[in-house]
């Protein structure tokens, strides 16, 4: 029997990286495409292209009649540093867009059997994420639009786009909104790096009695989901008769300050907490993950401070790596 064959666009980031993983391991084919090469380690994919994916030229080349399976999570995105600070919103709309407006048309041309589209929890309403302690986060909630961001705009247009194309040409694409995925191989540092992996490494650098630095009152609270359960969940879906939109996240919401606080506890670590001002985001945002239940009879288990403890030891390797250390003189 013939291998099923995927391209995996976003390869040498964070969840498309292991994206590959879990397919070669499930006995694909696959051909990775990115404009780079995955930062932390060598890539598994058969095939892997360095390519510019806002340019029609590369979906000509990378794209073709024998490809069964795509998975797009090619995206110009980072943490709140990058989101919100307004100065990227032109990037962030114009390159992404470019980005799917490209594939869902190739897609249709060479007939691909099945899509996945990485949609984004920043398409929620910023009206129903005022209160820390009761985010609405639901899927059926996303109407009347009002994301916190461009990133979220523009997350929300493709959403719309893609099941434009199912409509009209039978494209049959699966979409799933992310809530703040982490853990080992993830961006830790440069300005693009999310919560988990800015306080692992903020925590990492400090010696005992130090003092950490976190945006805003740091009550702001978020749910946060390990990498292999995000993984998980899409060949789930990608396996289900189910299109979406559906979240793909931790009910498990947390505030930042807490977050921290796990970490230090992992760390072995005494330290304050100074607050300063800085991009926020909402005020409160949690997965809502009875519509992924109900589908797939499926949702993650594993508990944050789980997954922040396998995440803050290959952070402080990062460091001493960085450094010429022995990772255990930070840990």
């Amino acid at each position: 029997m013939a291998l099923k064959t995927a391209l995996v666009c976003g390869a040498g980031g964070f969840i498309g990286s292991h994206m590959v993983c879990r397919l070669i391991n499930e006995g694909y084919w696959v051909r990775g495409v990115d404009l780079k090469y995955p930062d932390f380690s060598p890539s598994k994919a058969n095939d892997f292209v360095i390519a510019d994916l806002r340019n029609r030229e590369s979906w000509e080349a990378v794209l073709d009649d024998n490809v069964d399976e795509v998975y797009q999570f090619a995206a110009d995105m980072g943490g709140a540093g990058y989101v919100f600070t307004g100065t990227n919103d032109a990037h962030i709309m114009h390159n992404s867009a470019m980005i799917n407006l490209h594939m869902a048309d190739f897609a249709v041309k060479q007939k691909v059997k099945k899509v996945f589209y990485s949609s984004s929890a920043c398409i929620y309403p910023s009206y129903n994420q005022e209160d820390a302690a009761n985010p609405k986060c639901g899927e059926s909630t996303a109407y009347p639009a009002a994301p916190d961001s461009e990133y979220g705009w523009e997350k929300l247009f493709s959403e719309r786009l893609y099941f434009a194309f199912t409509r009209n040409y039978g494209l049959d694409v699966h979409i799933a909104r992310f809530h703040n995925i982490f853990g080992p191989e993830g961006t830790w540092q440069g300005g693009k790096e999310k919560a988990p992996a800015a306080l692992c490494r903020k925590v990492a650098e400090q010696a005992n009695g130090g003092e950490i630095e976190i945006w805003g009152d740091g009550e702001q609270t978020r749910s946060f989901l390990y990498i292999d359960e995000c993984i998980e969940a899409v060949r789930r879906l990608m396996a289900s008769p189910f299109k979406g939109p559906v979240n793909i996240g931790s009910e498990e919401m947390v505030t930042i300050n807490n977050m921290a606080r796990m970490i230090m506890k992992i760390a072995g670590k005494d330290l304050s907490i100074k607050h300063i001002p800085g991009p926020l985001g909402v005020r409160g945002r949690n997965s809502d993950n009875k519509v992924i239940r109900e589908k797939l009879g499926w949702g993650p288990s594993q508990r944050l401070y789980d997954g922040l403890a396998k995440t803050y030891p290959w952070i402080v390797s990062q460091i001493a790596a960085l450094r010429n250390e022995d990772p255990k003189s930070n840990s």
